[in-house]
């Protein structure tokens, strides 16, 4: 009988004793049994990674003297892997025993999957969506990710209408199961996104280098959403626009740039104009500090472009056939969609 590919499990981690042993269990449970566990304690302060031995006996730690994020995080971890596959996962989740398996099976049956999501439900109410990922990442060629069955803050039921899996833009940085060759050649986590979107990005390149990204509804992951960071967080309001920003200036081709970030600028000033209107100050602020922040380091986002494009073997009239063509935004604020089963998605 062949023996099972050996699968790095990291998971980065920063505060929170409790939902890190829930983790733990959980995956001690997972049917999948060639697989090393290495959790990345991000200066952790209250202890919660003192003890973990006897929760996840085998397990390595490694320790930063700093919070990285989870970009830098799972970078460190990554240092530290020996698997063919790695899986990237939340301390916030829980699962079920047959989930790796399923999605270590699906990256077997095609060398050109980079990475894999498992279908994620929110811990709190099983039948619905999880905020991050849900069931599979999708784009705007505008920059706007959005997901089956989550359009911004809107959830779906679960009801088995994303089930057919198969192609989407990104997999979820919540449980993602990626080939480890891919990130040897592709790169890693860029560390500066600090969290949020680090995953997207990382999967555009994979795009680019020519490799599928794909959702495997079968396997299942549970997630606390928002455990680190609430979703009107002042934080999270800022690196979700920051990042955004800064990810479609390094992946894209210069000429769609030239017509794209003028127009994506314009949606940027819209939102402050309409976060002053409501008073949204935390918005306002989040937004503000983004557009500052791509003006401060421009030239420094450039240096990065130059790098992810060098390793470009696809066009961006390929990568657009699997972005949505419109924009999100509109269909979501404008026109009421707010399932992505009602866009026209290929």
């Amino acid at each position: 009988m062949t023996e099972k590919p050996l699968v790095s499990v990291i998971i980065p981690h920063f505060n929170g004793r409790e939902i890190l042993r829930n983790c733990l269990e959980a995956l001690k449970k997972t049917e999948y049994q060639n697989k090393e566990v290495i959790i990345v304690n991000n200066a952790s302060t209250d202890g919660s990674v003192d003890d973990i031995h006897h929760f996840s006996p085998g397990a390595r730690v490694v320790n930063n003297e700093k919070n990285l994020g989870y970009a830098g995080g799972c970078n460190s971890g990554l240092a530290n892997a020996s698997g063919k596959y790695v899986l990237f996962l939340n301390n916030d989740t829980v699962f079920g025993r047959e989930w790796l398996s399923i999605l270590v099976e699906a990256c077997e049956k095609d060398e050109k999957i980079a990475a894999c999501q498992p279908k994620i439900l929110s811990q709190t109410d099983r039948e619905m969506f999880d905020y991050a990922g849900a069931a599979g990442g999708l784009i705007d060629v505008l920059g706007y990710p959005f997901a089956r069955g989550r359009l911004f803050f809107t959830l779906e039921k679960d009801e088995k209408q994303y089930d057919a899996g198969g192609n989407i833009f990104w997999a979820s940085g919540t449980a993602t199961l990626i080939r480890k060759s891919v990130l040897d050649e592709a790169g890693t986590f860029d560390e500066d996104f600090f969290a949020h979107m680090e995953e997207i990005d990382l999967n555009w390149r994979m795009h680019l280098a020519g490799y599928r990204v794909v959702a495997v509804p079968e396997a299942i992951v549970y997630h606390n959403a928002g455990s680190t960071l609430k979703p009107d967080s002042p934080e999270k309001i800022y690196l979700n626009h920051r990042n955004s920003l800064v990810m479609i200036l390094k992946n894209y081709e210069l000429k769609n740039l030239l017509w794209i970030i003028p127009v994506r600028v314009s949606l940027e000033f819209l939102t402050l104009v309409y976060a002053l209107l409501k008073l949204d100050f935390a918005r306002l602020k989040g937004g503000l500090l983004a557009l500052i922040y791509v003006f401060i380091n421009f030239f420094g986002i450039i240096k990065k472009r130059k790098q992810v494009h060098r390793l470009r073997k696809v066009p961006d009239s390929e990568i657009f056939k699997k972005m949505y063509r419109g924009s999100i935004a509109f269909e979501y604020f404008v026109r009421g969609i707010s399932k992505a089963k009602d866009l026209k998605l290929k």
